[in-house]
Protein backbone atom coordinates (compact mmCIF):
# COMPACT_ATOMS: atom_id res chain seq x y z
CA UNK A 1 0.00 0.00 0.00
CA UNK A 2 1.49 3.38 -0.37
CA UNK A 3 1.81 5.91 2.18
CA UNK A 4 -1.12 7.87 1.75
CA UNK A 5 -3.65 5.15 2.33
CA UNK A 6 -1.69 3.75 5.59
CA UNK A 7 -2.14 7.53 6.91
CA UNK A 8 -5.65 7.13 6.02
CA UNK A 9 -6.11 4.04 7.96
CA UNK A 10 -4.80 5.18 11.04
CA UNK A 11 -6.98 8.00 10.67
CA UNK A 12 -10.03 6.30 11.04
CA UNK A 13 -8.56 4.09 14.01
CA UNK A 14 -8.04 7.06 15.86
CA UNK A 15 -4.25 6.25 15.90
CA UNK A 16 -2.16 9.06 15.36
CA UNK A 17 0.39 9.09 12.81
CA UNK A 18 4.06 8.57 13.41
CA UNK A 19 6.40 10.88 12.22
CA UNK A 20 7.92 7.99 10.14
CA UNK A 21 4.20 8.05 8.33
CA UNK A 22 3.86 12.04 7.91
CA UNK A 23 5.36 13.68 5.17
CA UNK A 24 7.08 16.94 6.24
CA UNK A 25 6.12 20.23 5.97
CA UNK A 26 8.77 21.44 3.93
CA UNK A 27 9.05 20.26 0.45
CA UNK A 28 12.68 20.80 0.61
CA UNK A 29 13.39 18.72 3.68
CA UNK A 30 11.58 15.40 1.75
CA UNK A 31 13.50 12.48 1.38
CA UNK A 32 13.24 9.45 -0.30
CA UNK A 33 11.01 6.61 1.22
CA UNK A 34 10.58 3.09 -0.59
CA UNK A 35 8.13 0.34 1.49
CA UNK A 36 8.40 -2.89 0.95
CA UNK A 37 6.30 -3.95 -2.05
CA UNK A 38 5.84 -0.41 -2.94
CA UNK A 39 6.24 -0.01 -6.65
CA UNK A 40 6.85 3.50 -7.12
CA UNK A 41 10.40 4.64 -7.30
CA UNK A 42 11.96 7.17 -4.53
CA UNK A 43 11.30 11.22 -5.02
CA UNK A 44 14.33 12.85 -5.24
CA UNK A 45 13.82 16.96 -4.90
CA UNK A 46 16.98 18.92 -5.70
CA UNK A 47 18.19 21.60 -3.61
CA UNK A 48 19.30 25.17 -5.03
CA UNK A 49 21.84 25.98 -3.70
CA UNK A 50 22.74 30.70 -4.02
CA UNK A 51 26.16 31.03 -3.87
CA UNK A 52 27.27 34.90 -2.82
CA UNK A 53 28.67 36.66 -5.76
CA UNK A 54 32.24 37.31 -5.66
CA UNK A 55 33.50 40.52 -4.98
CA UNK A 56 33.74 43.34 -6.89
CA UNK A 57 37.56 43.92 -7.82
CA UNK A 58 38.72 47.60 -6.99
CA UNK A 59 37.65 50.26 -10.07
CA UNK A 60 40.93 51.47 -10.68
CA UNK A 61 42.37 47.89 -12.05
CA UNK A 62 41.09 46.91 -15.49
CA UNK A 63 38.80 43.66 -15.58
CA UNK A 64 37.35 41.95 -18.40
CA UNK A 65 33.67 41.31 -17.57
CA UNK A 66 31.63 38.30 -19.55
CA UNK A 67 28.59 39.56 -21.05
CA UNK A 68 25.40 36.73 -19.97
CA UNK A 69 24.49 37.30 -24.38
CA UNK A 70 27.38 35.40 -25.20
CA UNK A 71 29.64 38.14 -26.61
CA UNK A 72 33.34 38.45 -26.10
CA UNK A 73 34.25 39.86 -22.61
CA UNK A 74 34.73 43.56 -23.11
CA UNK A 75 37.75 45.26 -20.93
CA UNK A 76 37.27 48.52 -19.08
CA UNK A 77 39.84 51.03 -19.91
CA UNK A 78 42.88 51.78 -17.57
CA UNK A 79 44.36 54.42 -16.56
CA UNK A 80 44.72 57.73 -18.49
CA UNK A 81 48.65 57.71 -19.05
CA UNK A 82 48.22 53.30 -20.50
CA UNK A 83 47.09 52.44 -24.11
CA UNK A 84 45.67 49.56 -23.80
CA UNK A 85 46.54 47.32 -27.25
CA UNK A 86 43.62 45.27 -28.14
CA UNK A 87 43.25 41.94 -30.15
CA UNK A 88 44.41 41.36 -33.59
CA UNK A 89 41.69 40.10 -34.97
CA UNK A 90 40.73 41.81 -38.49
CA UNK A 91 42.74 44.68 -39.79
CA UNK A 92 41.71 47.80 -38.60
CA UNK A 93 40.66 50.92 -40.37
CA UNK A 94 44.13 52.56 -40.29
CA UNK A 95 46.34 48.99 -41.20
CA UNK A 96 44.44 47.83 -44.20
CA UNK A 97 47.09 45.83 -45.06
CA UNK A 98 47.92 44.02 -41.85
CA UNK A 99 48.11 40.72 -42.73
CA UNK A 100 51.45 41.80 -45.58
CA UNK A 101 52.75 44.04 -42.93
CA UNK A 102 53.15 41.48 -40.21
CA UNK A 103 54.50 39.06 -42.27
CA UNK A 104 56.83 41.94 -43.30
CA UNK A 105 57.75 42.64 -39.56
CA UNK A 106 58.59 38.66 -39.26
CA UNK A 107 61.02 38.50 -41.70
CA UNK A 108 62.53 42.11 -40.57
CA UNK A 109 62.90 40.31 -37.24
CA UNK A 110 64.44 37.25 -38.34
CA UNK A 111 67.16 39.39 -40.22
CA UNK A 112 67.36 41.20 -37.41
CA UNK A 113 68.17 38.52 -34.84
CA UNK A 114 70.72 36.84 -37.70
CA UNK A 115 72.41 39.81 -38.89
CA UNK A 116 72.02 42.72 -37.89
CA UNK A 117 71.89 42.52 -34.09
CA UNK A 118 75.02 40.74 -34.07
CA UNK A 119 76.83 43.30 -36.25
CA UNK A 120 75.36 46.01 -34.07
CA UNK A 121 76.75 44.29 -30.92
CA UNK A 122 79.70 43.60 -32.70
CA UNK A 123 80.31 47.86 -33.71
CA UNK A 124 79.37 48.57 -30.01
CA UNK A 125 81.90 46.37 -28.87
CA UNK A 126 84.43 47.34 -31.07
CA UNK A 127 84.10 50.93 -31.43
CA UNK A 128 84.36 53.23 -28.54
CA UNK A 129 81.27 55.18 -27.05
CA UNK A 130 82.61 58.58 -27.30
CA UNK A 131 83.43 57.37 -30.96
CA UNK A 132 80.21 56.82 -31.31
CA UNK A 133 78.35 59.76 -29.83
CA UNK A 134 80.80 61.86 -31.59
CA UNK A 135 79.54 60.39 -34.89
CA UNK A 136 76.02 60.55 -34.00
CA UNK A 137 76.19 64.50 -32.72
CA UNK A 138 78.23 65.34 -36.19
CA UNK A 139 75.05 63.34 -38.54
CA UNK A 140 72.66 64.44 -36.25
CA UNK A 141 73.43 68.08 -36.81
CA UNK A 142 73.58 67.80 -40.27
CA UNK A 143 69.48 67.39 -39.64
CA UNK A 144 69.73 70.70 -38.12
CA UNK A 145 68.66 72.97 -41.81
CA UNK A 146 65.42 70.21 -42.02
CA UNK A 147 64.53 71.02 -38.25
CA UNK A 148 64.93 74.73 -38.95
CA UNK A 149 62.98 74.86 -42.48
CA UNK A 150 60.24 73.21 -41.22
CA UNK A 151 59.63 75.12 -38.07
CA UNK A 152 59.58 78.25 -40.27
CA UNK A 153 56.88 76.72 -42.32
CA UNK A 154 54.74 76.18 -38.89
CA UNK A 155 55.54 79.83 -38.45
CA UNK A 156 57.50 79.15 -34.98
CA UNK A 157 59.87 81.60 -35.69
CA UNK A 158 61.47 81.60 -32.11
CA UNK A 159 62.20 77.60 -32.29
CA UNK A 160 63.37 78.26 -35.84
CA UNK A 161 66.28 80.60 -35.37
CA UNK A 162 67.24 78.62 -32.05
CA UNK A 163 67.45 75.52 -33.91
CA UNK A 164 69.42 77.88 -36.68
CA UNK A 165 71.70 78.80 -33.86
CA UNK A 166 72.41 75.29 -32.64
CA UNK A 167 73.33 74.62 -36.10
CA UNK A 168 76.10 77.16 -36.15
CA UNK A 169 77.39 76.70 -32.35
CA UNK A 170 77.68 73.20 -33.21
CA UNK A 171 79.40 73.37 -36.36
CA UNK A 172 81.79 75.98 -34.92
CA UNK A 173 82.52 75.38 -31.48
CA UNK A 174 81.70 71.48 -31.73
CA UNK A 175 84.50 70.92 -34.22
CA UNK A 176 81.72 70.07 -37.06
CA UNK A 177 78.60 68.90 -34.90
CA UNK A 178 81.33 66.45 -33.31
CA UNK A 179 80.52 67.71 -29.71
CA UNK A 180 77.16 69.26 -28.58
CA UNK A 181 78.13 72.31 -27.25
CA UNK A 182 74.93 74.26 -27.72
CA UNK A 183 72.73 71.81 -25.48
CA UNK A 184 75.10 73.12 -22.03
CA UNK A 185 75.51 75.99 -20.36
CA UNK A 186 75.55 79.13 -21.23
CA UNK A 187 73.51 78.44 -24.99
CA UNK A 188 70.66 75.79 -22.96
CA UNK A 189 69.55 74.50 -26.52
CA UNK A 190 67.81 71.33 -26.72
CA UNK A 191 68.03 69.51 -29.87
CA UNK A 192 64.53 69.28 -30.97
CA UNK A 193 63.70 66.87 -34.06
CA UNK A 194 61.15 68.23 -36.59
CA UNK A 195 60.62 67.28 -40.30
CA UNK A 196 57.86 67.47 -43.08
CA UNK A 197 55.98 64.69 -42.02
CA UNK A 198 55.53 66.49 -38.97
CA UNK A 199 54.37 69.66 -41.15
CA UNK A 200 52.06 67.88 -42.58
CA UNK A 201 50.41 66.76 -39.76
CA UNK A 202 50.24 70.31 -38.40
CA UNK A 203 48.59 71.70 -41.21
CA UNK A 204 45.64 68.54 -40.73
CA UNK A 205 46.71 65.97 -43.14
CA UNK A 206 46.01 62.81 -41.76
CA UNK A 207 48.22 59.53 -41.28
CA UNK A 208 46.89 57.26 -43.90
CA UNK A 209 47.75 53.56 -43.77
CA UNK A 210 49.99 52.19 -41.16
CA UNK A 211 52.91 50.24 -43.31
CA UNK A 212 55.61 48.40 -41.33
CA UNK A 213 58.41 48.24 -44.21
CA UNK A 214 62.14 47.07 -43.93
CA UNK A 215 64.62 49.23 -43.61
CA UNK A 216 62.03 52.31 -42.61
CA UNK A 217 60.18 49.96 -40.13
CA UNK A 218 56.70 51.21 -38.50
CA UNK A 219 55.73 54.11 -40.69
CA UNK A 220 52.44 55.80 -42.02
CA UNK A 221 52.09 56.80 -45.68
CA UNK A 222 52.14 60.03 -44.24
CA UNK A 223 55.05 60.12 -42.47
CA UNK A 224 57.12 58.12 -45.50
CA UNK A 225 56.13 61.06 -48.09
CA UNK A 226 57.51 63.26 -45.15
CA UNK A 227 60.64 61.79 -44.61
CA UNK A 228 61.33 61.06 -48.35
CA UNK A 229 61.19 65.20 -48.55
CA UNK A 230 63.30 65.20 -45.34
CA UNK A 231 66.07 63.44 -47.20
CA UNK A 232 65.95 65.26 -50.59
CA UNK A 233 66.91 68.70 -48.51
CA UNK A 234 71.11 68.34 -48.24
CA UNK A 235 70.95 66.69 -51.33
CA UNK A 236 68.94 69.37 -53.67
CA UNK A 237 70.10 72.02 -51.90
CA UNK A 238 73.55 71.31 -51.67
CA UNK A 239 74.92 68.96 -53.92
CA UNK A 240 78.18 67.40 -53.39
CA UNK A 241 78.70 65.23 -51.24
CA UNK A 242 75.53 64.38 -50.22
CA UNK A 243 74.22 63.32 -53.40
CA UNK A 244 76.87 60.75 -53.75
CA UNK A 245 76.13 57.03 -52.81
CA UNK A 246 79.84 57.27 -51.26
CA UNK A 247 78.50 59.75 -48.52
CA UNK A 248 74.67 58.35 -48.25
CA UNK A 249 75.69 54.52 -47.56
CA UNK A 250 77.94 54.57 -45.34
CA UNK A 251 76.11 57.52 -42.96
CA UNK A 252 72.79 55.47 -43.55
CA UNK A 253 74.30 51.88 -42.13
CA UNK A 254 76.08 54.46 -39.08
CA UNK A 255 72.53 55.81 -38.18
CA UNK A 256 71.41 52.70 -38.56
CA UNK A 257 73.40 50.84 -35.99
CA UNK A 258 73.09 53.91 -33.81
CA UNK A 259 69.59 53.28 -33.30
CA UNK A 260 69.48 49.65 -33.39
CA UNK A 261 71.93 49.82 -30.36
CA UNK A 262 69.92 52.04 -28.67
CA UNK A 263 66.74 50.36 -29.42
CA UNK A 264 68.04 46.95 -27.97
CA UNK A 265 66.72 46.89 -24.77
CA UNK A 266 62.97 47.57 -26.38
CA UNK A 267 63.68 44.99 -28.87
CA UNK A 268 64.57 42.03 -26.63
CA UNK A 269 61.25 43.21 -23.95
CA UNK A 270 59.08 42.68 -26.96
CA UNK A 271 60.75 39.49 -28.32
CA UNK A 272 60.59 37.71 -24.57
CA UNK A 273 57.25 39.88 -23.05
CA UNK A 274 54.93 40.96 -25.55
CA UNK A 275 52.20 38.83 -26.48
CA UNK A 276 51.48 40.15 -29.49
CA UNK A 277 54.80 42.09 -30.80
CA UNK A 278 53.50 43.45 -33.85
CA UNK A 279 50.27 45.17 -32.48
CA UNK A 280 51.92 46.61 -29.95
CA UNK A 281 54.38 48.39 -31.70
CA UNK A 282 51.74 49.65 -34.35
CA UNK A 283 49.45 51.11 -30.95
CA UNK A 284 53.27 52.70 -29.54
CA UNK A 285 54.13 54.24 -32.47
CA UNK A 286 50.28 55.52 -33.89
CA UNK A 287 50.01 56.80 -30.61
CA UNK A 288 53.84 58.84 -30.23
CA UNK A 289 53.46 60.08 -33.90
CA UNK A 290 49.54 61.36 -32.49
CA UNK A 291 51.45 62.92 -29.43
CA UNK A 292 53.98 64.99 -31.03
CA UNK A 293 51.70 66.28 -33.53
CA UNK A 294 48.76 67.90 -30.84
CA UNK A 295 51.94 68.86 -29.40
CA UNK A 296 53.37 70.81 -32.35
CA UNK A 297 49.58 72.36 -32.31
CA UNK A 298 49.26 73.29 -29.11
CA UNK A 299 46.62 71.00 -28.32
CA UNK A 300 45.55 68.94 -25.31
CA UNK A 301 42.53 66.26 -26.87
CA UNK A 302 40.37 64.79 -24.24
CA UNK A 303 41.61 60.83 -23.33
CA UNK A 304 38.56 59.38 -25.23
CA UNK A 305 37.13 55.94 -23.42
CA UNK A 306 39.18 53.08 -24.99
CA UNK A 307 37.41 50.81 -27.45
CA UNK A 308 35.84 47.32 -26.13
CA UNK A 309 38.92 44.86 -26.53
CA UNK A 310 38.13 41.41 -27.43
CA UNK A 311 40.05 38.62 -25.64
CA UNK A 312 41.08 35.36 -26.08
CA UNK A 313 41.23 33.00 -23.06
CA UNK A 314 44.16 31.19 -23.38
CA UNK A 315 44.93 27.34 -21.00
CA UNK A 316 47.98 28.37 -18.60
CA UNK A 317 50.04 25.58 -20.66
CA UNK A 318 49.50 26.57 -23.71
CA UNK A 319 52.17 28.29 -26.05
CA UNK A 320 52.49 31.74 -26.92
CA UNK A 321 52.14 32.09 -30.85
CA UNK A 322 51.80 35.44 -31.87
CA UNK A 323 49.25 34.67 -34.80
CA UNK A 324 46.66 34.63 -32.11
CA UNK A 325 44.17 37.29 -31.83
CA UNK A 326 45.02 38.16 -28.04
CA UNK A 327 45.04 40.74 -25.88
CA UNK A 328 47.91 42.50 -23.77
CA UNK A 329 48.16 44.27 -21.01
CA UNK A 330 47.75 48.58 -20.63
CA UNK A 331 50.93 49.48 -22.12
CA UNK A 332 52.43 52.71 -20.79
CA UNK A 333 53.84 55.57 -23.37
CA UNK A 334 57.18 56.16 -22.77
CA UNK A 335 57.14 60.14 -23.13
CA UNK A 336 60.22 61.44 -25.47
CA UNK A 337 63.02 63.19 -24.09
CA UNK A 338 62.64 66.75 -23.96
CA UNK A 339 65.58 66.59 -26.56
CA UNK A 340 63.34 64.69 -29.01
CA UNK A 341 60.19 66.30 -28.02
CA UNK A 342 58.35 68.94 -30.43
CA UNK A 343 57.55 72.19 -29.02
CA UNK A 344 54.38 73.09 -28.48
Amino acid sequence: MSISAVTALLLLSGTPPTAADVAPDNPTEIQSQRLAGDPLPPLVVPTIEQTPSPSPLPSSSPVATEPSSGEPPVETPGAPNEIVVTARGDAPPGDPLQAINIESYRAVQAIDSALVGPIAMGYQSIVPEPVRDGVGNALRNLTEPVNFLNYLLQFKIGKAAETLGRFAINTTFGVGGLFDVAKKKPFNLPYRRNGFANTLGFYGVEPGPFFYLPLFGATTLRDMAGNGLDMLVLPTAIGKPFNRPAYAVPTTVVRALNDRIERDAEIERLQNESIDPYVEVRTLYLEMRRREIDALKGTVPSLPAAPPAETTSLPADAPIDPALPVVGAPVDIATPPADDRPPP
